[in-house]
């Protein structure tokens, strides 16, 4: 570790895009700040990688809506090119069943979701019930059970009896679209997002430095990482709650943080990108979407960049990814393409690249899309991290106010973070 300390007002610890929003707005504040990030890339969990072909694509967070205006805006300001989702044609069920009863069946489930969240979080006669509890008292018909498992594992990517139902109550409140999620993708890749705001810190951002151990108290706070010590008044950790956890603070955070800090788990996603000479599903009049309702958090839809990129975008969610996990890439690519042909047809097996990015116990973030709360009876988790332990602040795109678990929670996090650090070192200089 070297020797050499440096000093600012700010260290920011992460550069995903809560670290990278919280950055850009103290740099338009005229406040000093340094941003350390362990990978050798700023964007955390958005992440581009070249596949077999040479080309260039999204193997983590990738796709946005019309209805999360500041990663809109964001890409919009860029100039980056956006690519609507093909959803023409069929959805397709598997086990098979006709359109009309996939289509009842996929009702129904969003019915059960949509019944859960009237159900108000603090409600007593839900305490300490889990998801999986929950749905087991539901009078639905099994189908349409099984598609609320599928579908709420492959968003959440954790097995229903580990989430609390208040939690994800609560959680999916804060997600509001009204339009498809997976509505639009970036040409550029959403990791060219990432550079893009990296770019605009230049040397303020240190990549390839983990920190770890975080020093605090009034007169301010010593990061410690890898390659240095940085000295600043206050530390913004823009990290999951679950990778935040494993620091090193000395003091020990107060017990009810770190309690707070430890009650997280990430979830087990595996993203593959599979490549196809054309999109062959839409001769047949299929959008390319496909959601199992034998596996559990197994979904694909189409992600073709145009006809000449044809590509079908497949995700392995919760126990499903934990499971296929241990598996090599040879293994990976025959589970995957069997389904894909059972579901799909014979063509489905002429695949010409096929990309995977196992994102299950990822090194700096843990697992993804995000952490989730796993312990019932820590209803105020959230609001404990937000109030950290000043100087030292905490932020995530899991403790957003508006989609928790996305790139636009990311980017509202960590200028509502931002504004805090900004508002309590005004305050300070006021009463010096």
């Amino acid at each position: 570790m070297s020797s050499i300390i440096e000093r600012t007002d700010v260290v920011i610890v992460g550069a995903g895009f809560t670290g990278l929003s919280a950055a850009l707005e103290l740099k338009r504040a005229g406040i000093d700040f340094l941003v350390l990030e362990a990978r050798d890339r700023a964007g955390g969990r958005v992440e581009a990688r070249p596949n077999g072909l040479g080309e260039l694509i999204d193997s983590g967070g990738q796709f946005l809506c019309q209805d999360m205006p500041e990663l809109m805006a964001l890409a919009k300001a860029r100039g980056k090119t956006f690519v609507e989702t093909y959803i023409e044609g069929e959805f397709i069920t598997h086990p098979w069943m006709s359109a009309e009863a996939a289509e009842r069946t996929y009702q129904v489930a969003m019915a059960i979701r949509e019944r859960m969240n009237r159900i108000e979080p603090d409600d007593a006669s839900i305490a300490g019930l889990t998801v999986a509890t929950w749905l087991e008292r539901q009078k639905d018909t099994a189908d349409a059970k099984a598609a609320f498992r599928s579908m709420i594992e492959g968003l959440w990517c954790l097995a229903l009896d580990k989430v609390p139902l208040w939690y994800l109550i609560d959680n999916d409140r804060r997600i509001t679209n009204e339009v498809f999620e997976l509505q639009y993708f970036l040409r550029e890749t959403m990791q060219s997002l990432a550079d893009d705001l990296a770019g605009d810190l230049a040397d303020r951002l240190r990549l390839g430095k983990a920190a770890t151990r975080i020093e605090h108290g009034p007169q301010g706070v010593r990061v410690v990482s890898t390659r240095g010590v940085i000295e600043a008044r206050s530390a913004l950790l823009a990290l999951p709650p679950a990778t935040a956890a494993k620091l090193d603070f000395a003091p020990a955070l107060p017990a009810e943080l770190a309690k707070a800090l430890g009650v997280w788990e990430s979830g087990a996603v595996i993203k593959i990108l599979v490549r196809y000479a054309s999109p062959f599903w839409r001769e047949r009049d299929l959008c390319g979407m496909v959601m199992w309702r034998d596996q559990p958090g197994l979904f694909a839809c189409d992600a073709s960049k145009d006809a000449d990129h044809a590509a079908l975008v497949v995700f392995v969610g919760g126990p499903l990814a934990l499971r296929w996990h241990p598996l090599d890439e040879t293994a990976l690519r025959a589970e995957v393409t069997a389904r894909l042909v059972e579901a799909l047809g014979p063509q489905a097996a002429n695949v010409l690249d096929f990309s995977a990015r196992d994102w299950t116990q990822d090194r700096w973030s843990g697992g993804a899309y995000s952490d989730l709360i796993v312990d019932v009876t820590t209803r105020n988790a959230e609001r404990i991290i937000l109030t950290g332990a000043p100087p030292v602040y905490f932020a995530a795109s899991e403790v957003s106010p508006s989609f928790p678990g996305y790139v636009e929670g990311a980017i509202v996090a960590g200028r509502i973070a931002a504004a805090k650090i900004q508002s309590a070192i005004a305050t300070k200089a006021s009463g010096s």
